[in-house]
């Protein structure tokens, strides 16, 4: 009974729609900085201190001063409209985490796959992982002070994605930046629902 009287009140009072989102990228891109820059709470990472252990094997990149590493996954939400919510889950960067991925992509709706353009190798996993479990996925490059190493051009070449996947620049800092970068992710991932329904 109480169902069928949430069904018959008005749009502005209703819930808002939860969708699942994905932030995923190689290690050190700025896929936690993502999610906290646009959560309206205050995110839940799990990062912990790197150690001399990860040397060699965690690289972020020369001009990084990264001293952490999110071990299990960053969270954060966002309410896009008065019928809208966005749930993000920044998945671990490094490859020898990749095992929690199957249980963080579960019920998703699309992904971002944050990247930094002067180390596209550490994208391709990401990138190959949402082509083979064919989920809408949009690459961002992240701009990193406003300086890109290859342009977007370059960028979707070296990474052979689909002309139907959008290849943006944003600055993960920003929080405008990451909701235009949201928006694509969401209509993309909408676009593809209505396509899968009309089948």
């Amino acid at each position: 009974m109480d169902f069928v009287q949430s069904a018959d009140r008005p749009a502005a009072t209703r819930a808002p729609v939860p969708v699942k989102i994905i932030v995923a990228g190689g290690f050190g891109v700025g896929k936690t900085t993502t999610v906290g820059a646009i959560s309206e709470i205050a995110p839940l990472t799990t990062e912990a201190e790197m150690t001399s252990a990860s040397f060699g094997i965690d690289e972020p990149g020369e001009a990084s001063t990264k001293t952490t590493t999110t071990v299990a996954m960053d969270f954060g939400c966002v309410t896009i409209d008065h019928s809208l919510k966005l749930y993000l889950f920044g998945t671990p960067g490094q490859d020898r985490f990749g095992f929690m991925w199957d249980d963080l992509v579960r019920g998703a709706l699309g992904a971002l796959v944050v990247v930094d353009s002067s180390r596209l190798d550490d994208c391709y996993p990401a990138v190959d992982y949402f082509e083979r479990a064919g989920l809408p996925f949009v690459v961002a490059v992240n701009t990193f002070d406003g300086r890109m190493a290859h342009s977007l051009e370059e960028v979707r070449w070296a990474l052979a994605v689909a002309d139907q996947v959008p290849v943006v620049s944003f600055d993960a800092r920003v929080r405008t930046s990451v909701r235009d970068a949201m928006l694509i992710v969401l209509e993309g991932a909408l676009q593809r629902a209505l396509v899968t329904g009309a089948q």
